[in-house]
């Protein structure tokens, strides 16, 4: 008795096709997984005994041969649990082989079957990802926790929070060699992680949020608290993140102390849904600049940002002197630009105005440094 079964494996997010192989034959009741299994395929035969069980199956007492073919690639995860399942109950004749000759199957046994997708091995109980996801690694994170490594070149922070989220607080007290790091993933929207025996690609295109004192202490710019070694302890605190790295931020916010008063009123604030919706408009006024086809600003191309901001003669003109005099990059110049796209498109304003361009630059002050 024997059946085939179609399922993959993963070498980062990448997929190689990996075909089941089932061989039931005479002799002592065992059953063997090979192929370059891990620890997880490997202690599959109990979670299918098990499962297989759970509905009123038992294994054949017979020997039972398990093949991963190709047999020269590493499969782990315990997404090989279902075809194995499948496969025996195929060659046992549960099944009709036409049930699943032309299908792709993957997904975990732990008495009932649940579908997984995870690389990184942390969902919790194989659920789905159904929100955007939000990240917020310690600063002690070390280079492989936050942009991936270790043996088997795992994804780190940075590409679990792709298409969506990754906050970083007290972002001064990262190694700089780790926040150097992301400086390329978030030009390119992934990240390389090459390692002796693995070189994978993960996608990385994450919203980055942080958020840090002024200084050690906290207290700069406030003549009653200020240490006595201010300004010099700001400019040192916050010397400890690299020019190119404070230059890949669109926006940069002094965020001054709220007083007790404040506190004590009651918010008069907007809601996150009024926010969300005047969002939600910006972004639909913007698709009409792309034929319908939703397009964040900060995702336009270099090529097309000229016919997408329109910026009017005024706003050229402001920009040109904020670059001579503040000696900005050509990085800082685009991002300006797209943020001033994006100030225009909450306003419903088809061109980006001198307004607009103005609020923008505020946006790349260090206004306790300036």
């Amino acid at each position: 008795m024997h059946a085939q079964i179609h399922t993959i494996a993963f070498r980062g997010i990448e997929t190689i096709a990996v075909t089941v192989q089932i061989h039931i034959a005479n002799g002592l009741p065992a059953m063997a997984i090979v192929g370059l299994a891990d620890k997880a395929v490997a202690e599959s035969r109990e979670r299918v005994r098990a499962a297989l069980a759970s509905i009123g199956l038992a294994l054949p007492p017979k020997r039972i041969a398990v093949n991963l073919a190709p047999a020269d690639v590493l499969k782990e995860g315990a997404h090989f649990d279902l075809p194995i399942a499948l496969g025996l109950m195929v060659a046992m004749g549960v099944v009709p082989r036409d049930a699943v000759e032309n299908a792709l199957v993957l997904g975990e046994l732990a008495l009932e079957v649940t579908m997984l997708h995870s690389v990184a091995g942390n969902l919790a109980e194989g659920g789905l990802i159904r929100n955007r996801p939000f990240r917020e690694p310690h600063h002690s994170a070390s280079m492989a926790a936050l942009v991936g490594g270790g043996l088997r070149a795992k994804p780190g922070e940075i590409s679990l929070a792709n298409h969506g989220v990754l906050f970083l607080d007290e972002l001064a007290e990262f190694s700089r060699v780790v926040l150097d790091s992301l400086r390329q993933p978030l030009e390119t929207g992934s990240v390389v992680v090459a390692r002796a025996n693995h070189h994978v690609t993960y996608p990385a295109r994450f919203q980055l949020v942080a958020a840090m004192n002024p200084c050690r202490c906290g207290y700069l710019g406030d003549p009653a608290r200020a240490c006595s070694r201010a300004p010099a302890c700001g400019q040192n605190y916050q010397a400890k993140i690299s020019g190119p790295m404070m230059d890949r931020f669109d926006l940069i916010i002094e965020v001054p102390e709220i007083s007790a008063d404040i506190l004590l009123k009651e918010a008069i604030g907007e809601s996150s849904q009024i926010v969300a919706a005047r969002v939600a408009a910006a972004r639909q006024f913007g698709s009409l600049r792309n034929k319908g086809v939703m397009c964040a600003n900060a995702h336009i191309g270099i090529d097309q940002l000229d016919q997408q901001i329109r910026m009017d003669d005024a706003a050229q003109d402001l920009l040109r002197t904020a670059m001579d005099q503040a000696n900005l990059s050509a990085r800082a110049y685009h991002k300006i630009m797209r943020v001033s796209r994006t100030i225009a498109d909450l306003a419903g304003d088809d061109r980006a105005g001198r307004a607009a361009l103005a609020e923008a630059l505020a946006y790349r002050a260090m206004p306790l440094l300036a």
